[in-house]
């Protein structure tokens, strides 16, 4: 029996994935990669980060977005909604970023408050 767990997301930029895990700090790997489950089971995904004496959590593309591939059971000190909603925050602040640099804007500062960011960008006419 399986414990890797499949969560749908909407994450669909590979590189704006990959920067919100390295903001938060996980080196990922790329390629055809493999997590491992319960039972000596794996999965192919293509990216994978591991956690220091813990688990692995792995990313592959699904129809309407990226997958996150887990074995929770053996993840220690990270839970799964946790670890989701702060990719999803780092992933849409990657994203406002990519997308108001592309229109010309620049970041002229960045605030972070009781889990909210707070951008000031500015756009030179």
């Amino acid at each position: 029996m399986s414990h890797i767990t499949r969560i749908r997301t909407r994450l669909l930029d590979k590189d704006l994935l990959v920067k919100a895990l390295q903001d938060l700090g996980y080196p990922v790997m790329e390629g055809n990669e493999r997590i491992r489950g319960f039972g000596g089971q794996s999965e192919a995904v293509e990216l994978k980060i591991t956690l220091a004496g813990s688990g692995e959590i792995g990313f592959r593309r699904g129809t309407n977005g990226y997958e996150i591939l887990a074995d929770w059971w053996r993840i220690r000190g990270l839970q799964e909604k946790t670890f989701l909603d702060r990719l999803t925050q780092r992933y849409a602040y990657q994203a406002t970023l990519n997308h108001l640099t592309q229109q010309g804007f620049n970041l002229v500062e960045e605030e972070t408050q009781g889990g909210r960011i707070r951008l000031t960008l500015r756009r030179i006419a």
